[in-house]
């Protein structure tokens, strides 16, 4: 398309005009040469016409335009006269200094207008941040404020600094599309559903590790999922019989298991416990029957044979874990609909399972677990433990955990005031040097506050917070953050679809 050309040239005035002509004259002249510019110039790109708000600069290329930019020496402020300690926080050039350009870009820090990125791993090694001891995260938030689009946000970019994402329960089915679009997969597990787990299966041994020590650990993860399981079902702790029994149930069928070249099910632990006379024959000349200490046992483990969980953890497993995947996410979103969270909280301790005997290696490479929709795990102290413990042994497998909420008094729902499940859930916030917090409604502050020890300005700073902007509190140090997404990513995350049609 040829270009198009303009000019402008004064035009004859005749002299004996009157000075209001002139200056109309002149201005004409004036307006002529504007528009012969705007129609010699090429019109703008269609990419720069459709460019999203959130990713155009602030100002262009050549800086802050107009007597505010301070260029030139000719910024002239009047003198004033004040102390050190009071001129140490009015000077208006210090700024945060963030914290740092490695890792993750997550967005545009608000008061220093710098970009910020952020790496748990990276913060740890280099020991740039006082007091940043394990590479944990919490993230709270109300509804519609953006946090799930954060943490999809910092999964998805993290693949490409090479760490490798596993989510182990996803109760509404928001990561399936995320994981697939990522080249990686996702197990949806249900009534009707083709995919099973085994959450008795052993894992590889690390090459470091004796059979010896191997087997003994792999015999503790499992009588600690059966225990926490029985506990799930029958809403108390195990007695000191029904610990026996489950020792013994698993040790006959692990010896079945290994004759006949196969695994352990959990269908043939509730077997065995339903046997009492196998129980007691196992169990010797100590004073005691387990026959019928072993009855709510077996029942409690029916449920997941014969139950609303049959079919999903009682046969060998359909699908192996892939150590090399860049995304992996387990969809529960089948289970948990009627109110009762007693299935989804029996299938998350299975699938948590399976997937973290997987995670045990030391030598997988950087890895980020994320519990979506953690709130629904704090009354079950089973649940509670297995988090703590793996919280523990974050920096020794090197695994970043990051639990997402909705508000911080959902802590405060595992129990009364020094019980074991408010003492487990405190301690996992207390294990956590990334706290993230996304707008808290009024009667939430509080909480908030007294949880992570808060300032009057940053309270009242959460209190005021947009959509997509968070308090980021990093061992001490804090930041207001404006969350970016790419267009592609703002279409791949949405979860308001349904509201929209």
């Amino acid at each position: 398309m040829p270009r198009t050309r303009a000019s402008a040239s004064p035009l004859f005035v005749p002299r004996k005009t009157t000075r209001a002509e002139q200056r109309a004259a002149r201005a004409g002249f004036t307006e002529a040469r504007r528009q012969a510019r705007l129609a010699g110039n090429p019109p703008k790109h269609r990419a720069e016409q459709t460019l999203d708000p959130d990713l155009r600069p602030t100002y262009p290329p050549a800086g802050r335009p107009g007597p505010a930019s301070a260029r030139g020496g000719k910024l002239a402020l009047p003198a004033h006269r004040m102390t050190t300690a009071t001129a140490s926080g009015a000077y208006p050039f210090v700024a945060e200094g963030g914290l740092g350009a490695e890792g993750v870009f997550i967005g545009r820090d608000v008061h220093a207008e710098a970009a910020f990125c952020f790496d748990p791993f990276s913060l740890y090694n280099s020991g740039r941040v006082e007091g940043f001891t394990n590479p944990n995260a919490v993230l709270a938030g109300i509804i519609g404020m953006g946090k799930s689009a954060l943490a999809k946000s910092i999964a998805t970019r993290s693949i490409a600094h090479g760490y490798r994402i596993y989510i182990p329960c996803d109760p509404k089915g928001e990561w399936t599309g995320v994981s697939q679009a990522l080249g990686g997969y996702s197990i949806a597990l249900g009534p009707g559903l083709p995919g099973r787990l085994n959450p008795l299966d052993a894992p590889a041994r690390p090459a470091s590790v004796s059979e010896e020590d191997w087997f003994t650990e792999v015999r503790k993860r499992r009588l600690l999922l059966l225990a926490s399981l029985a506990r799930t079902v029958l809403k108390r702790d195990l007695l000191p019989m029904e610990h026996t029994a489950l020792d013994l149930a698993l040790d006959l069928v692990v010896a079945d298991a290994v004759a006949r070249g196969t695994v352990p099910l959990l269908g043939e632990i509730a077997h065995v416990l339903g046997s009492p006379e196998r129980l007691d024959h196992a169990l010797g000349h100590q004073a005691g029957h387990l026959g019928s200490a072993a009855q709510d046992l077996a029942h409690a483990l029916r449920r997941l044979v014969h139950g609303d969980l049959s079919g999903m953890f009682d046969a060998p497993s359909t699908v192996s874990f892939d150590p090399t995947t860049p995304m992996l996410s387990i969809d529960l979103s089948r289970l948990g609909g009627s109110g009762d969270d007693t299935a989804l909280v029996l299938a998350m301790t299975c699938a948590s399972a399976w997937m973290e005997s997987a995670l045990s290696d030391p030598d997988g490479g950087r890895r980020w677990v994320i519990y979506d929709e953690a709130w629904r795990l704090m009354r079950h102290v089973g649940l509670l433990e297995r988090m703590q413990s793996q919280w523990k042994l974050s920096r020794g497998l090197g695994i970043a955990n990051l639990m997402v909420i909705h508000r911080l008094s959902d802590l405060l729902s595992a129990g009364d005031a020094g019980s074991r499940g408010r003492v487990l859930a405190e301690g996992l916030l207390a294990d956590c040097s990334t706290r993230i917090i996304y707008r808290q409604e009024p009667d939430q502050l509080a909480a908030a506050a007294s949880l992570l020890g808060l300032t009057g300005v940053e309270t009242q700073a959460v209190s005021a917070l947009t959509k997509g902007r968070g308090l980021w509190k990093v061992a001490g140090r804090s930041f207001i953050t404006q969350h970016i997404l790419h267009p592609a990513e703002r279409e791949l995350f949405d979860t308001d679809a349904r509201m929209a049609a």
